[in-house]
């Protein structure tokens, strides 16, 4: 202990200043510290709380209608108890990391808006900078004829307002710094890389997804946890695993919490040439009492109506992250599932079996365990695909079980024994 002190009383004594200058900490993240709702006759009023000035873009999705607002990579400090409460145009708001140096705020509306005015206004009496958006309601047909009337072509397509100053108009405002070029209406992808190119590795790659992430929450369970973290813990730790095995090399579509389109997910693990693809859920329903593992595979038509809600409300994500789909084909949007091979269904469906056989040794099932429905994120052509629900967060001793490192391992192992016995089949077929 005297020497630690003897040392410290020296560097304190003898270090430059200017060196110990340097080991100042870094600027602290930007932070919205409150949002609030309000609503009048005449308008819905959105209202955030910042820590800094920072650039911001606005503008306004249809089909289904949503109100998006772009922000530097900003951290959401509003206490739980704080969040706002829907009303007025407003039902429904999400906040997260829609791609990297991008936080997104997304609102549900519920009717055809325009944007009434967006502005800033500066600290006074010691209230913080406040973005302020108001909605104004408007009939359908007022809101594509003003969108056809502007001058860029139409709903989020980009155009300038100082911070400050009050912006009138039906689809967009921006601060004067923009958060990058415009692309179509949003800010610039930045789109998972598969791994370099390197020396040829005959081992399987396993491409792990962990769904939802950054302002797409997916389930929320019983205890407030959210369906992303839980996905992205279980992708962790099994690509771990899978790593650990030496047998096989893993990658993951997202490291962090951060949002990824389906087809950016397909595309990644199409890039990476994968040999199988598992996404990971949680999933919940109405009655509490329901638990259970399942998997699910692609489909034309779905196994039963269940099944057919969850595909819905999973290729509902890129819809739920503010993304604009106006300028894709009906065949985007909706689900493509005559691209997928027969022969990869089949492959996909041979290991979803494999799957629940393995997993159904050390965890509970969902009775009618495999099951078969539309999901986008399954299209891929060519790489067999299952969707692995890891169980219910809307049943409160299953959802303690899935927060837990036990039951986590539990599954991690099960899914590595159904790996090893489809390749092992794989590798008989083929040499037969």
């Amino acid at each position: 202990m005297k020497i630690r002190l003897g040392l410290l009383v020296f560097v304190c004594l003898f270090l430059p200043i200017g060196l110990l200058g340097g080991l100042a900490p870094a600027a602290a993240q930007p932070e919205v510290r409150a949002a609030r709702i309000g609503e009048t006759q005449e308008r819905t009023r959105f209202v955030l709380e910042l820590s800094e000035s920072v650039p911001y873009r606005v503008f306004t999705l249809p089909d289904p209608f949503r109100v998006v607002v772009d922000l530097p990579e900003m951290a959401w400090v509003v206490p739980e108890n704080r969040q706002p409460k829907v009303r007025g145009l407003i039902t429904g708001l999400r906040f997260g990391l829609f791609a990297p140096g991008t936080s997104r705020v997304v609102l549900d509306v519920s009717q055809p808006s325009h944007l009434q005015k967006v502005f800033v206004i500066p600290p006074s009496d010691g209230k913080p900078y406040r973005l302020v958006v108001d909605l104004k309601q408007v009939s359908r047909e007022q809101y594509f004829a003003a969108a056809g009337k502007a001058p860029t072509g139409g709903p989020g397509r980009t155009t300038g307002a100082a911070p400050g100053k009050r912006q009138s108009g039906p689809t967009v405002a921006t601060s004067r710094q923009p958060l990058g070029a415009p692309t179509a209406g949003l800010v610039p992808r930045l789109k998972p890389k598969p791994p370099s190119a390197k020396p040829v590795d005959a081992r399987p790659l396993i491409v792990v997804d962990p769904g939802h992430g950054g302002v797409d929450p997916g389930a929320i369970g019983v205890s407030g946890a959210y369906e992303k973290n839980i996905a992205l813990d279980y992708g962790r730790a099994l690509k771990r695993a899978l790593e650990a095995t030496g047998r096989y090399r893993a990658v993951l579509t997202r490291d962090r919490d951060v949002f990824l389109k389906l087809r950016e997910r397909i595309a990644f693990a199409q890039k990476a040439k994968g040999d199988l693809f598992i996404s990971l859920h949680a999933n919940i329903h109405r009655s509490g009492k329901i638990r259970g593992a399942s998997v699910y595979t692609l489909s034309e038509t779905a196994s039963d109506k269940e099944a057919a809600a969850i595909a819905a409300a999973e290729n509902a994500a890129d819809v739920l992250a503010g993304v604009d789909l106006t300028d894709q084909t009906g065949d985007v949007r909706d689900i493509l599932i005559d691209l997928a091979q027969r022969e990869t269904m089949n492959l996909s469906k041979k290991f979803a079996n494999d799957l629940v056989v393995e997993v159904g040794r050390d965890v509970k099932l969902l009775r009618n365990t495999h099951r078969f429905a539309g999901f986008a994120v399954l299209k891929s052509p060519t790489i067999p695909s299952v969707l692995f629900e890891i169980g219910y967060m809307s049943n409160r001793q299953e959802e303690r079980l899935l927060r837990g490192k036990a039951h986590r391992d539990k599954v991690v192992v099960s899914i590595i024994r159904a790996i090893d016995g489809f390749f092992r089949k794989q590798n008989t077929a083929n040499r037969s």
